[in-house]
């Protein structure tokens, strides 16, 4: 099977570096030009399944994508970004001037962790993992596109490569990011990681 990974576009959070989490943030104005060049980077592929975290700004960069193919948006919570709790709309220098102890907890073990009032990764690894079982389901001969945000797809790329889920920061993933992953039985392979050449004519940059 072929999974075409996509983080939704931009939001005034993710310009602001703030902690998004299930915030129910929508796109920006520049990430909605963002979803509409991924509408047009992907609109030559052969896409038989489309599933969206149901959070908006992931909802409406898969709409776009989707309408450009006729086929439905499958909404899948799993794929929602973690829990940040409190920390949801802080910036990283606002956690730590208003709760140095906890984010220093956090950081030294973020799969045993949770931010205060948030989800543990552990948490996360598992409905992403249940995810990707399930699509496992599918004829292998499927391409199927998943639109979440960068939490999860990290994740997923560590759980499909055999990487502990604690590793997920090792990958960078964009907001508006294209990634290309094969699942096979005995594994799964990269093809394309972050790639962000459709948004390079974007006068402001992508």
């Amino acid at each position: 099977m072929r999974l075409i990974l996509v983080r939704h576009g931009e939001t005034i959070w993710n310009a602001a570096r703030r902690y998004q989490g299930v915030s129910d943030v929508p796109l920006s104005a520049r990430g909605a030009h963002q979803a509409q060049r991924l509408a047009a980077r992907l609109a030559t592929e052969s896409i038989h399944l489309v599933y969206s975290s149901d959070l908006d700004r992931a909802w409406q960069t898969a709409a776009r994508i989707a309408a450009e193919h006729g086929v439905p948006v499958r909404a899948e919570p799993r794929l929602r970004e973690m829990d940040f709790g409190e920390w949801e709309g802080l910036t990283y220098a606002e956690i730590q001037e208003r709760q140095p102890q906890a984010l220093a907890r956090w950081e030294r073990d973020p799969s045993g962790v949770a931010p205060p009032g948030g989800e543990h990764l552990m948490h996360l690894a598992a409905r992403v993992q249940a995810m990707l079982e399930g699509l496992r389901q599918h004829d292998d001969a499927e391409t199927v596109l998943l639109v979440s945000h960068g939490g999860p797809l990290r994740v997923l790329l560590c759980l499909a490569l055999g990487l502990a889920p604690s590793e997920h920061w090792c990958f960078r993933l964009d907001p508006g990011s294209v990634s290309e992953l094969y699942l096979y039985p005995q594994g799964a392979i990269i093809a394309l990681l972050n790639d962000r050449h459709h948004l390079m004519e974007d006068p402001d940059g992508g």
